[in-house]
């Protein structure tokens, strides 16, 4: 069975970069929270098992939290394996975001109970992960272990964002997730940034210059 046509008739993917064999371990990858001003980039990696199909997986976005909750859970108990990785505020402000998100990709697939036969990679770009690897743009909605990925990274870092919310309510994370809106920017402005800020943001770093720390 060829895990990549299974779920998108409409637009079978076919690696390029590698040939896929039956059995071949075959993670999906991507992130999460490459653009918010505040907070961890998420990744997930995750290798579906074939003999059990998941029913529904799209591009996270595109879904309803309900919907994804209910598909996190069945991916966790039907995956062969996932694992997540992720880069802290303090590393993306020490080697940028782009190579931020490439280290956390290369921690999920690292965490990875199983080998890995081969790795993609939602976008255009893809980290050295040891192994055959490629990037698949729009794969979030092409390929079904992407899909699946791109859902556990969401849902993992919207309940960080919803924890955050609760210690500091005033910034409104539980509604932007940490994404430059005038919401968020007004509390920034307000309030000050917080340790979790990404001090290397444009609107993070001028209130820290106009000395607005919480």
């Amino acid at each position: 069975m060829n895990p990549f046509a299974e779920y998108a008739q409409d637009d079978p993917f076919i690696p390029s970069r590698f040939q896929w064999q039956p059995g071949m371990r075959v993670a999906g990858v991507d992130e999460v929270g490459r653009g918010p001003l505040v907070g961890a980039v998420v990744t997930a990696a995750v290798i579906l098992d074939p003999a059990q199909p998941i029913q529904g997986l799209a591009d996270s976005k595109k879904l309803t939290e309900k919907k994804r909750l209910q598909l996190e859970s069945e991916i966790k108990s039907k995956a062969l394996c996932w694992a997540l990785g992720r880069a802290e505020p303090a590393e993306i402000d020490q080697i940028n975001i782009l190579h931020a998100t490439m280290l956390a990709m290369q921690r999920a697939v690292a965490a990875l109970p199983l080998d890995v036969g081969a790795v993609l990679v939602d976008g255009n770009r893809v980290p050295d992960f040891g192994c055959p690897a490629e990037a698949v743009v729009r794969g979030d909605g092409r390929v079904p272990a992407i899909s699946a990925a791109s859902i556990l990274a969401k849902v993992a870092r919207d309940r960080e964002m919803q924890q955050l919310h609760e210690q500091y309510p005033q910034y409104g994370f539980d509604r932007h997730k940490g994404y430059p809106t005038k919401v968020h920017l007004a509390a920034l402005n307000e309030h000050g940034a917080l340790a979790e800020h990404r001090r290397s943001f444009g609107p993070v770093s001028a209130a820290i210059a106009q000395g607005k720390l919480f």
